[in-house]
């Protein structure tokens, strides 16, 4: 059976969560940490008056940045009045899957790749449906440790987001919140009938990721 095929009954349950309402997309942020100031990190959220963060790294610590560390970090956002949950099935740096390599060929970069190819997996649409669960009652934001969003796995599920009805706002540090669009940043995605996303082999309107 293929990976789409397993896939149908729950992506039919996210489609429908956010097509109930049509009238009034559901919508998140996404913020990346990197060497940002807890103030300033705070600063951003309060402008977004976000009360929940979303933590996607594949791994929840900064030798860096240890304000961003696995223990750290949930308890000044508590302080805050800001809930955390690590949501490790959106979580990136994934290994190859068992897809096609030319349903998401698409991509070059091999991390974006292989994380591509996770978005076909039930873990991927279980993260979803625990995302769409939360955005429910909360202003959401994902957050990862890069800060470009073009180059982090970021990018990719704010573009099924975006094919499933979700309006997509992208936090940075140095700029203006910026509104994502599907396939605004790296390789062409093709939006099957069912909102899964890939990105085949063949593209030819590829953008850069800077």
């Amino acid at each position: 059976m293929s990976p789409l095929r397993q896939l149908e009954p729950t992506i039919e349950r996210n489609i429908e969560a956010v097509t109930a309402e049509p009238e009034r997309p559901r919508v998140i942020w996404t913020i990346g940490h990197w060497t940002c100031p807890r103030e300033v990190f705070l600063r951003n959220l309060a402008d977004a008056d976000i009360d929940h963060l979303v933590d996607i790294r594949a791994h929840p610590g900064s030798r860096r940045s240890p304000q961003f560390g696995a223990d750290e970090l949930p308890r000044w956002l508590r302080e805050a009045g800001i809930g955390y949950e690590r949501l490790p099935d959106l979580g990136g740096r994934r290994p190859p899957q068992d897809v096609d390599p030319d349903v998401n060929g698409g991509w070059l970069n091999a991390s974006f790749h292989h994380y591509a190819d996770y978005t076909l997996t039930p873990g991927y649409e279980r993260g979803l449906t625990r995302l769409g669960d939360l955005a429910d009652t909360h202003r959401v934001v994902l957050m990862c440790g890069e800060p470009m969003p073009w180059r982090c796995h970021r990018l990719l599920v704010a573009n099924t987001l975006a094919a499933r009805g979700w309006q997509v706002w992208h936090l940075l540090t140095t700029a203006a919140p910026r509104r994502h669009t599907l396939g605004i940043w790296g390789a062409t995605p093709v939006t099957g009938p069912d909102a899964v996303v890939t990105y085949p082999t063949g593209d030819i309107g590829r953008k850069p990721l800077r």
